[in-house]
Order: C-alpha cells, then sequence, then structure tokens
C-alpha cells in the first residue's frame, strides 16, 4: 500500500484572529483566513479546482462557494468531531496524490460565541452508562475523570498533579501571550492557575481552553508542481486518523490513563513517515490540549516519553520552547481556544510557519512538525496526526 508521504505540498495557509469575533460572519471568517492562503501562495481563487470545508456546528448548508465566490467546482463538508479541519485536510490531500486534482483548497470555520452556550455540547445518549460518570457534567468533568484517574493509577498525590497540570497551563499562555493571532494573549502564574477556581476538580478555570470563532485555510498541490509557485513548500509525510467503538469503557481492564485512538493513530503516522523515535525527530508538535491533562497523556499517547513519565518530563521543561521537543508553540487552544472546524488547520499554520522559518516563537531549523486533534464521539474517540515536514 502506498502511503502519502512527500506525494502532496502545502504552498499556501492562512489563519484569522481567534476570539470573541462579534463583528464578524461565517462568511467573513472564512474570507479572511482563505484571502491570506491565496495571497500566501500566490494564487486566486480561480485556480483552485476543488475545495474542502471542515466544521463541526455550522448549519448544513454552508458551502464555500458563496463567500468566496468559487464557480462551479465541488465542494465537500467534513464533520468529524474535533478532527474535522485535519480530516478535511486529509480528504484534499489524498484527493490530489490520487491525480484528480493539481490545487484545492482547504478551509476550517466555526463561530462558537454566537450559540450564547458557555461550553461545548456533549452528545448523545448512546454512551456507555460508565463512561456516563465522567460525562454528566460535560467535557470538563469527562477529562477531569481522566485526570482523577491518572494521578490515582500513578500515585501522584492530587495536589502534586494539579501543580503538574498547572505547568503545562503557564506554558502554553507563555507562549501564546506574544501571539497576535491567539484568543488570550497574556501570561499566568503556577499560583494564578492552582488557585483558580474549580470547573470540574482538579481541572481550574486555566486548565480549560475558551469557547472560541476562527477559522484557518490551506492550499494543497502536487509535490511535482510545488516549487513552481514558491520556493519553500512545505511536504506531507504522514496523515493518520484512528476512530474508536467506545467499547473500552466496558471491559474491566481498561485503564483509562490512555487514548488507545491517540496511539494507533500516531503509530500510523510515525509509520508513513518513517519515524522511530518521536522525541528525537520531530521538532515540533501542536497537540490537542482542550484541558491540561489532554496534553499531559498525549505526550505518553505519541511515545514523547514513556507511560507514567510525563510529569518528570513536564518538571524537566522537555516540552517548553526551549526544551528537547517544543509542544504548543503557539499556545495551543489554551491561548487560541478551540472553534471547532478550524483547530487542526491552525496548528497546521503553526507548523507550516515553523518550518519556513516565519512563526512568531520561532524554533531553531526545524526539520518535522507534527499536529494531533482529538474529539469525543458517541461512547468513542477519533483522533488524527499529520506530519508535515520541510
Amino acid at each position: 500500500m502506498e502511503g502519502i508521504k512527500d506525494r502532496v505540498a502545502i504552498i499556501g495557509m492562512g489563519c484569522t484572529k481567534f476570539g470573541e469575533l462579534w463583528d464578524k460572519g461565517v462568511g467573513d471568517l472564512i474570507v479572511d483566513a482563505a484571502v491570506e492562503a491565496f495571497e500566501d501562495a500566490g494564487i486566486s481563487p480561480k485556480d483552485i479546482q476543488a475545495a474542502w470545508l471542515g466544521t463541526r456546528l455550522q448549519e448544513m448548508g454552508l458551502s464555500l462557494s458563496v463567500p468566496l465566490r468559487l464557480q462551479y467546482i465541488p465542494v465537500t463538508r467534513i464533520d468529524n468531531r474535533c478532527c474535522s479541519g485535519t480530516d478535511a485536510f486529509r480528504n484534499a490531500c489524498y484527493a490530489v496524490a490520487a491525480g484528480i486534482y493539481d490545487v484545492v483548497l482547504v478551509v476550517g470555520v466555526e463561530k462558537l460565541k454566537d450559540r450564547g452556550l458557555s461550553g461545548a455540547a456533549t452528545g448523545g445518549a448512546e454512551r456507555h452508562p460508565v463512561q456516563d460518570l465522567g460525562m454528566s457534567g460535560g467535557p470538563p468533568s469527562m477529562f477531569a475523570f481522566r485526570a482523577n484517574r491518572y494521578f490515582e493509577h500513578y500515585g501522584i498525590p492530587p495536589q502534586e498533579g494539579k501543580e503538574i497540570l498547572a505547568k503545562i497551563a503557564v506554558k502554553n499562555h507563555h507562549n501564546g501571550a506574544v501571539n497576535p493571532k491567539a484568543h488570550f494573549q497574556r501570561e499566568v502564574s503556577l499560583e494564578q492557575v492552582v488557585n483558580a477556581p474549580i470547573i470540574s476538580w482538579p481541572l481550574g478555570l486555566f486548565d480549560c481552553c475558551p469557547v472560541t470563532d476562527g477559522a484557518a485555510a490551506a492550499i494543497v498541490c502536487r509535490a511535482d508542481m510545488a516549487k513552481s509557485f514558491r520556493d519553500d513548500p512545505i511536504f506531507v509525510k504522514a496523515l493518520a486518523i484512528s476512530a474508536g467503538p467506545g467499547d473500552n469503557y466496558g471491559r474491566a481492564d481498561f485503564d483509562l490513563v490512555h487514548f488507545e485512538e491517540s496511539v494507533r493513530a500516531g503509530q500510523a503516522a510515525y509509520k508513513e513517515a518513517g519515524i522511530s523515535h518521536p522525541f528525537k525527530q520531530v521538532s515540533l508538535a501542536i497537540v490537542h490540549d482542550c484541558f491540561t491533562i489532554t496534553e499531559l497523556i498525549t505526550y505518553e499517547d505519541l511515545g514523547f516519553c514513556p507511560r507514567g513519565q510525563a510529569k518528570d518530563y513536564v518538571n524537566s521543561n522537555a516540552f517548553t520552547l526551549d526544551g528537547e521537543l517544543p509542544v504548543n508553540t503557539d499556545g495551543g487552544l489554551k491561548a487560541f481556544g478551540h472553534p471547532i472546524g478550524a483547530s487542526g488547520l491552525r496548528m497546521l499554520y503553526e507548523v507550516y510557519k515553523q518550518l519556513q522559518g516565519k512563526a512568531i516563537n520561532q524554533l531553531k531549523a526545524p526539520e518535522l512538525g507534527l499536529t494531533h486533534n482529538l474529539g469525543g464521539a458517541l461512547g468513542g474517540w477519533v483522533v488524527s496526526v499529520a506530519i508535515i515536514g520541510r
């Protein structure tokens, strides 16, 4: 079976500011992100042969054709929970790799603030009753359930565990503080995070990402065409998605301290990209930190550190901007928020800029970057992992 490695390239990307964008509609966000991508690639909408839209909660009839005035080309809408943006990108890349199209557009967008709710929707009644123990309060309760189980499983005193999570929040707020496109552009102290109001123990206010509006876009083409558009295209190395059936929750031996879907998606992506030691070979990672515990568990699920040792890596600053493997260099969901359909492409935008040497918190000569999204679905989970490189 052939993989996607080096068959497709990104030649342009765009990203709006993320935040409470009351003065903009969904169409405005699509235009802002896409126009930046068009200008970055040096092309116009008439050069696009097909388009994909990643969105979770916008109206079903939403199309890119109207705001961008795309002229009668195919537009496909993708909804795959929190992986919607990355999955739209994946579908677009596979269409190009298959030789169906030469140049395509991908956009991810969401306007969550206009819904008037303080958090994300949690889904239907298909969940297993055991999982409902951690779902009854919505996502904060669900991930707090995981955090408490993690502390118990690895013998971490709750207060020590809370401080470990707080260090992740401090790191991500620090990275986002200088990013003009982030929702939150402020530093927070360890004391502030630890003493913040509790949302669902041990998760406090600064352990949870905000509800946000935003959009991001990418223009993808055949790899052999890429340098006719620009001197520094970025090449797709691997794309993987893993969706689980949710039956782990009915098993007595399920440990509740990992996401099997993240493990499987990471393994598939590493195999396709030719990565055997991710902590050493991946230059940076932008992972799904909807809650600080999610980022902590993801370190282990993606093989950045051994099981049960994530706290040691956090304490050694391994994942800071100056660490061995910087994680969430732009501030992550913690600083940017999580407009569901846009987040995956926003993550790719950061890696794309880093690989070109044009990022805000620019690293020294990165070669490979990884993005990771995790979303819940009907008691199971869906995870996407993308790896791109120079």
